[in-house]
């Protein structure tokens, strides 16, 4: 094999394995670019802009309003929530993590604003929900009789359980939201909100925030990770451009 083309392969090679470490590495924090990015950016208008449209946007829009819901769920201290997200997890002493129990609970509800609305199902919205999530951290036996079960079920596969955690994460019907979704026009001629690719990208805070939230608590490894991601990519395609000239020019 000539020198040039394998140099070429192992730079993309390297570049594959750079753009898979930063991958995991934000992961790792918590970082989720992907849903930020998203967010971000979309064109954001309001929901009676987005409902008198009369052309469906090629890209989906961040839409802004309100929260009007007759049905809501109703929490123990008498919150009244659109969505009602819980994970509750169990660590081993080998330090892995296991799901005891995932809750998804939610309400369709009308997004609006003084100059429209527009129907809303939270159950199509990807995952996580932006907002300031509730962490509990204890030990197994804290979790109460109900999850027994779960931990004992758990504790056969993979041992004595160290650490438990529960993240919930709830929509209140007071909270303003940002919702990214597609926008259609139905043979009426009249527009719905409709889940993207990978479902609606939906905030309860401002966008600023939301971006902070997505940025995960570790800010400066979030910036050494997107710069493992850039120079990864970048040793890719680079590699993959000369492995090609390569063979052209052997030919």
């Amino acid at each position: 094999m000539p020198p040039t083309l394998l140099l070429a392969l192992g730079c993309a090679l390297l570049g594959g394995l750079l753009l898979v470490l930063g991958a995991v590495w934000m992961r790792t924090i918590g970082a989720r670019i992907d849903l930020g990015r998203r967010l971000a950016g979309a064109r954001e208008m309001g929901v009676g802009d987005a409902a008198r449209l009369e052309t469906a946007p090629l890209r989906p829009v961040r839409v802004a309003g309100r929260i009007r819901c007759p049905d809501p769920l109703v929490a123990p201290d008498g919150e009244r929530l659109v969505a009602f997200h819980r994970d509750v997890e169990a660590r081993s002493a080998r330090g892995r993590w296991r799901i005891l129990e995932r809750v998804r609970e939610t309400r369709s509800f009308e997004l609006w604003d003084h100059a429209g609305s527009m129907a809303v199902d939270p159950a199509r919205a990807a995952e996580p929900l932006i907002t300031i999530p509730l962490v509990w951290e204890g030990r197994p036996d804290e979790l109460g009789a109900e999850l027994e079960p779960a931990v004992a079920r758990v504790a056969t596969d993979e041992g004595p359980l160290v650490a438990a955690r529960a993240v919930t994460r709830t929509i209140s019907e007071v909270d303003r939201l940002l919702v990214l979704a597609s926008v259609t026009i139905d043979h009426r001629e009249e527009a719905h909100l409709e889940p993207p690719a990978g479902g609606f990208v939906i905030s309860s805070l401002e966008l600023d925030a939301a971006m902070r939230l997505l940025g995960g608590l570790h800010r400066r490894q979030l910036t050494a990770a997107i710069a493992v991601l850039a120079i990864g990519g970048l040793l890719l395609v680079a590699g993959l451009a000369a492995t090609i000239i390569s063979v052209v020019a052997a030919r």
